[in-house]
């Protein structure tokens, strides 16, 4: 073969049955307990594809993708947080929000990025209001927020995070 004729390969992906749904939800968190979270996901989005409202999935793609932050990327940030709005209630917006900024703030403040401590402070402090906002929504049983919160607060003090200095504020120009 003299010349390379490189496409891209497309499939149709076969659709579960609505009857595997529970069962595959818990495949799902199985494979992110077992740090597989790529397969995790891939197997929240068939069930999504069945099932667009199930919470349970929603929350398990969210959560699968957020374990996949590595470094910074707002497109992958853009991705989950799209997923909180298709949470039925305030308080799991809020929350999973919270959770989407909190992670994000960890892989920035991994990143060794220049300036990535002030990017990964104004994550935290943006986490930490969500978190505010879910703990206002929960009742007294539910702490998951206010530790949540807590983690986010230790992390700014373990790492002497400070917000970005007004004069080194540079607006991106579009």
């Amino acid at each position: 073969m003299a010349q390379s004729d490189a496409q891209s390969l497309s499939f149709d992906l076969k659709p579960i049955s609505s009857g595997a749904v529970e069962k595959a939800l818990e495949k799902a968190e199985h494979y992110r307990l077992l740090n597989q979270p790529r397969l995790a996901e891939s197997i929240c989005l068939d069930i999504i594809a069945v099932d667009p409202h199930n919470q349970k999935a929603l929350i398990t793609l969210l959560l699968a993708m957020t374990d996949q932050f590595e470094n910074p990327s707002s497109r992958n940030t853009k991705k989950a947080l799209d997923i909180t709005s298709r949470l039925q209630d305030e308080y799991s917006r809020n929350y999973y929000k919270g959770i989407v900024l909190e992670r994000q703030a960890t892989a920035t403040l991994k990143s060794g990025v220049p300036s990535a401590q002030f990017d990964a402070c104004e994550w935290f402090l943006e986490a930490m209001k969500c978190f505010e906002r879910a703990e206002a929504l929960s009742s007294r049983e539910n702490n998951d927020a206010v530790l949540r919160w807590n983690t986010c607060a230790r992390a700014i003090m373990q790492h002497n995070l400070r917000q970005r200095p007004i004069e080194d504020y540079i607006p991106v120009l579009e």
